[in-house]
């Protein structure tokens, strides 16, 4: 047993030696993580506390869980909760399958300079902050000079501009393709990462049979990344729960604040800008929580099922 230790230790410090710049770039990015998300952990007690940042942590009172009696109270919560709940099951509905789609479709092009183009346009839209998405997007979707109004305009589609951005139902439909535009490339590279990892020796043999493309795609290259769907939409229904507050901010407007008003704008509005830190951190915990509930559930079923799962 001893000696098994000794070899062990031996040949981490082999490795050690040999891939130290490795292990020292890995360094960065394991500090970077462990700083800015399990280092901010204990600020998690000011849900329990009526904080004041003057006072700082031992001067505040605990009151237990008054903040978050007062926040389930609070008719502006449950309405961004709605919304939040609302939106982000429309986003899984509609965005979901739209990279298993665009996967498959790639992995059937024959021409690869053609096929690495259509990836890197793809790819491109998820490097984009959500400022300069909607930037674009207003400056396409205004009802009378957009560009998209003016050609449908131009071709009879339409009589006048609809105001794609402007009004909250052509908003909330708006708002969710164009983040299936956004998000769609970086899912497909997981796909297609996935794809490859299947053998060709399948293909061959089902080509033989007679099988087609479409009968390939189905019965051998779906059933090959099940394991993949059903970790990414484990991962997705974790953020059911969730909002990004650069993407409603860079999207919001006056005419849209029913749709726009989601958990994120709450917690911004509420909380932070009116420094009331306490009703800010309860908020976001309780997402958060709610968050892993539906990721442990959905992991749960997915084992009952035959799945591998997450944990």
């Amino acid at each position: 047993m001893e000696g098994r230790k000794a070899s062990r230790r031996r040949g981490m410090l082999f490795y050690l030696k040999r891939d130290w710049q490795l292990y020292l770039l890995i360094l960065v990015p394991i500090v970077f993580v462990v700083v800015f998300r399990y280092a901010a952990y204990p600020g998690l007690r000011i849900a329990f506390m009526d904080y004041k940042p003057a006072k700082g942590y031992s001067g505040s009172e605990w009151v237990g869980f008054e903040i978050f009696k007062k926040i389930f109270k609070d008719r502006d919560f449950i309405r961004a909760l709605k919304t939040s709940i609302t939106f982000n099951l429309l986003d899984l509905v509609i965005g979901f399958p739209v990279p298993i789609i665009l996967a498959l479709l790639l992995n059937e092009l024959r021409f690869p300079k053609f096929k690495r183009v259509s990836q890197t346009i793809l790819y491109l839209p998820h490097f984009l902050s959500w400022v300069i998405i909607a930037s674009v997007a207003y400056t396409l979707f205004k009802p009378q000079s957009g560009l998209i109004n003016i050609v449908l305009m131009n071709a009879g589609l339409i009589k006048e501009g609809i105001p794609f951005l402007t009004e909250k139902w052509h908003w909330a439909v708006s708002y969710l393709l164009i983040a299936v535009w956004a998000t769609m490339g970086w899912g497909t590279i997981i796909y297609l990462a996935a794809i490859t990892g299947i053998s060709g020796e399948l293909y061959e043999a089902a080509s033989i049979d007679g099988a087609n493309r479409w009968k390939r795609m189905i019965h051998i290259t779906l059933p090959g990344i099940r394991t993949t769907t059903v970790t990414l939409l484990i991962m997705n229904l974790g953020r059911i729960m969730g909002s990004n507050f650069e993407r409603l901010d860079s999207f919001g407007n006056v005419q849209v604040k029913d749709f726009q008003y989601q958990l994120a704008i709450y917690i911004f509005e509420k909380g932070l800008s009116s420094g009331n830190f306490s009703r800010a951190t309860a908020a976001n915990l309780f997402q958060s929580v709610i968050g892993l509930v539906l990721v442990l559930l959905a992991d749960r079923v997915a084992k009952a099922l035959g799945e591998d799962g997450l944990i």
